[in-house]
């Protein structure tokens, strides 16, 4: 049965298997990430049991990869960039040559040739932009300086990969991969072709998919259809990353990344992503799993000193690069740790420049192995290099003094509130109640962790909290004990219960107002101490007949 359904059965098998390993590894404290990827060893050809159709994994995981630079797309802010551009930028250029070339070094005592070592090199120096995220969300540091930093520096990377995915198909016979091999003139006509079609492919991105993009959206939004608007978005995506590769032959990647870059530019961008953020998650997931199903465990017996090694690149060498040079560029300890533990890992990148570089015949599998053990293990010991780096924050607040390197003014407005309200949530929602706030004068600050929104936020001027409100941490952050109202808009009405039992347990006088979308929702959240619960039709339906008895009184 399964034979004549295989493409079921592995979206079934991928997302199953990936649920089970990812709470698993949630349970455990890790990442999810770890555990889509041990879901597809276990679903891989090198582990017993049931084998996922590996050909079509290959196929959903195309989706993902475009959908993830889509994402990327989405969080590029040049602003962010700029603010950091002095350390950012020569800093992330300087970490990923260093980081290369120990990877070079590597595979030249491996015996492998230059090509492979370049591609295995450049797969060990770009960060995942996903562990990177949620590291500075728990810790509250997206607001902060280094925060902004690390962000920038992340961003750099991203757009340095995104180069490299160009350039490499066009160089790949040169690489030792498939192809003919070519003499250096044609090399440099080839890279010259290949520029002139990216420099093309982002005029025609920046003069009429800048203009087309909000334009279609906007037609889109006006229908007043939530489901066209959300397939809108995924038809933008798959369609102009498509649409690239067929016009200006370059990557399904770059033509994803430029297409989320030019929508991050719209007014309904937070919309778009928050439409289009389940369809991401779920193709991510099948991509990571995909990726699980190329490595095989034994190189960990096989080739146990080369797996350390790759993995003392990445946790090692590529940290001491990064704390070096914040240092060099007079930056404080406190930063360069930050920075540093924060770049010690792979992830999205490296498995999509080791699935190219195999794919066109320069890396071998062994090389694919070892990128894939280094940034498993990796993302593992990565939260415990931020726990060290807890323990160390009373020791460098000493050494430094806090002033030398203050948070934003973000943070120190949280922390001066009092008689505010918090609102949780800022979706399409969540928005209304912030301008009818500010329309009244009243102060409130946000608390929020969704990273597609976190980026425009702070051109509000609102203040913000980063982080999950149920996180350790964050509602002490915005000051709750002196805060007078907290709203909560958010439409997950389990999610919501369980925040208002924990603000009431740090504050038992607090008021709390949130929405429901049920009669069975309104029950459970006041038999969990909502102080007023917005029954939507309910009180849609109060409106309507009061409006209508008014008209018959006059």
């Amino acid at each position: 049965m399964l034979e004549q359904t295989p493409l079921i059965a592995t979206i079934v098998g991928c997302i199953v298997m990936a649920f089970i390993f990812g709470a698993l590894a949630n349970r455990l404290n890790m990442p999810p990430l770890i555990g889509y990827l041990i879901a597809g060893i276990v679903l891989g050809p090198y582990t017993p049991g049931y084998v996922a159709d590996g050909h079509l994994a290959q196929e959903l995981a195309e989706i993902g990869v475009i959908l993830l630079m889509f994402g990327v797309g989405l969080h590029f802010s040049l602003k962010d960039l700029i603010a950091v551009k002095s350390i950012a930028i020569p800093g992330a250029v300087l970490q990923i040559i260093v980081a290369t070339l120990l990877g070079l070094g590597l595979t030249w005592l491996m015996g492998w040739p230059v090509g492979q070592g370049i591609i295995f090199g450049l797969a060990l120096s770009c960060a995942s932009t996903v562990v990177l995220l949620t590291a500075l969300q728990e810790r509250h540091l997206i607001d902060t300086h280094r925060g902004q930093i690390a962000i920038g520096w992340l961003i750099v990377e991203d757009i340095i990969m995104v180069l490299a995915l160009v350039l490499i198909p066009a160089l790949s016979s040169v690489m030792g991969g498939a192809g003919e091999v070519l003499s250096t003139a044609q090399i440099v006509k080839l890279i010259v072709i290949t520029l002139c079609k990216v420099v093309g492919f982002v005029a025609f991105m920046l003069i009429f998919g800048k203009r087309a993009i909000p334009w279609i959206l906007e037609r889109i939004a006006a229908t007043g259809s939530r489901e066209l608007f959300g397939l809108s978005v995924l038809a933008i995506a798959l369609g102009f990353a498509l649409g690239s590769t067929f016009l200006f032959g370059v990557s399904f990647a770059l033509g994803a990344f430029f297409a989320g870059m030019v929508l991050a530019e719209s007014e309904l961008s937070h919309r778009a992503a928050e439409e289009s953020l389940p369809l991401r998650d779920v193709f991510s997931v099948l991509f990571f799993v995909s990726v699980g199903m190329l490595f095989d465990p034994s190189v960990l017996v096989r080739e146990p000193l080369q797996v350390a090694a790759t993995l003392l690149i990445i946790v090692v060498g590529k940290s001491v690069v990064s704390l070096l040079l914040v240092i060099a560029f007079g930056r404080p300890m406190s930063t360069a740790l930050t920075i540093s533990a924060s770049l010690a890992q792979i992830g999205e990148f490296s498995f999509i420049l080791a699935t190219l570089g195999l794919a066109l015949g320069i890396l071998p599998v062994i090389g694919r192995d070892l990128i894939l053990a280094g940034a498993i293990f990796s993302i593992i010991l990565n939260p415990f290099l931020f726990k060290c780096l807890d323990y160390l924050k009373p020791w460098l607040d000493k050494r430094e003094g806090v002033a030398k390197e203050p948070d934003t003014d973000n943070a120190v407005k949280c922390a001066q509130q009092q008689g505010h309200t918090i609102l949780i949530g800022y979706g399409e929602l969540g928005k209304w109640v912030a301008e009818e706030l500010k329309a009244r004068h009243q102060p409130f600050l946000l608390v929020e962790d969704h990273p597609d929104i976190l980026h425009a936020i702070p051109q509000t001027g609102i203040p913000v909290v980063y982080g999950h409100a149920s996180a350790h941490g964050v509602l002490e952050q915005a000051n709750i004990k002196g805060a007078r109202c907290i709203i909560l808009a958010i439409p997950d009405a389990i999610v919501a219960a369980q925040l208002i039992a924990h603000a009431r347990r740090l504050n038992p006088a607090i008021t709390t107002i949130v929405r429901a979308n049920s009669e069975m929702e309104a029950q459970h959240l006041a038999h969990h101490g909502a102080t007023h619960v917005i029954h939507s039709k309910r009180d849609i339906a109060k409106t309507l007949v009061n409006l209508s008895l008014q008209s018959l009184a006059t």
